[in-house]
């Protein structure tokens, strides 16, 4: 029906949302893990051609109730123009539940208070942040254009405006040198914010950002293994004491073993299952049915 720019991604928790891509690519696109949008270039869509996708959309869809803004860059639209899509996507879908949209820390800091409080009462629910590390050594090592503390006052922020957030984390992304420094940092980063949803994925470096992300490293990058994985894992779930409920989800396919739950109440079951799979290893998701 409608006629995507590929590549599109939404993340999992979006899977039976209707996608309007409001812009391409992604502005900054320099995060030596990610290879989502490497063959795109950055396009903010017109007005006339995302009002003719919505109109198209609300005729085939009328009932949708969930709306994700792709691609990976919605909140650096204009707040002006946001607020219009955002009114004419409510106006359209009556039975509408919730908008959102990925959000990189910077963009979130360069929106003011006022636009991201007028965002929100405009239909923008929820933000999906990546996290990825909260180790300051590992985000400049990945090129991902923050640290930990823009990205604590990024959550903050966001927070405090009304939003929900749901923030991903990457098991590995130090390697086993950085492997205690990532965990411990990125559990403080978790603290400081308790994000709504916290989301772990593994790393996966596949061959087109493969070369890129080991260059700017700038020293041998030894990769975990499932064992190690399960060791971060145990790790940020033990360090993890936020200060308000987190709904915590280790399910993303490109993880070794699958864990959730909710924090504080299902912390020691959750360390429980991962002291059970660590003596079942045969419950390991096989490598070829994972996917970053």
């Amino acid at each position: 029906m409608l006629n995507y720019d590929q590549p599109l991604y939404r993340p999992p928790s979006e899977a039976r949302s209707l996608i309007f891509q409001v812009t391409l690519g992604c502005s900054f696109n320099k995060c030596s893990f990610c290879n989502m949008y490497r063959t795109k270039e950055y396009q903010e869509r017109s007005w006339d051609e995302i009002k003719m996708e919505i109109d198209l959309a609300s005729k085939h869809l009328p009932e949708s109730r969930r709306i994700f803004l792709a691609d990976g860059d919605a909140l650096n639209l204009p707040t002006e123009k946001m607020i219009q899509i955002l009114s004419y996507i409510r106006q359209k879908f009556p039975n509408i539940e919730r908008i959102s949209c990925y959000a990189m820390p910077k963009n979130i800091l360069e929106k003011s208070p006022e636009d991201l409080k007028k965002l929100h009462e405009a239909g923008l629910e929820m933000f999906y942040i990546g996290i990825e590390s909260g180790s300051d050594i590992i985000l400049k090592k990945v090129t991902k254009g923050a640290t930990g503390q823009t990205i604590i006052k990024a959550c903050q922020k966001a927070k405090d405006a009304g939003y929900i957030i749901s923030c991903m984390i990457i098991l590995g992304l130090g390697g086993k040198t950085y492997s205690r420094q990532h965990v411990e940092d990125t559990a403080r980063i978790l603290n400081a914010t308790s994000p709504h949803y916290v989301g772990t994925l593994t790393l996966h470096l596949e061959e087109g950002i493969r070369d890129e992300f080991l260059t700017k490293f700038k020293e041998p990058f030894i990769p975990i293994d499932d064992s190690d994985a399960l060791d971060e894992l145990e790790m940020l779930i033990r360090n993890m004491n936020p200060n308000a409920p987190v709904i915590f989800r280790a399910n993303h396919g490109s993880n070794a073993y699958p864990i959730g739950g909710t924090f504080p109440q299902d912390k020691e079951a959750m360390l429980q299952k991962i002291s059970y799979l660590r003596e079942h290893p045969q419950l390991c998701r096989p490598v070829g049915l994972r996917g970053f």
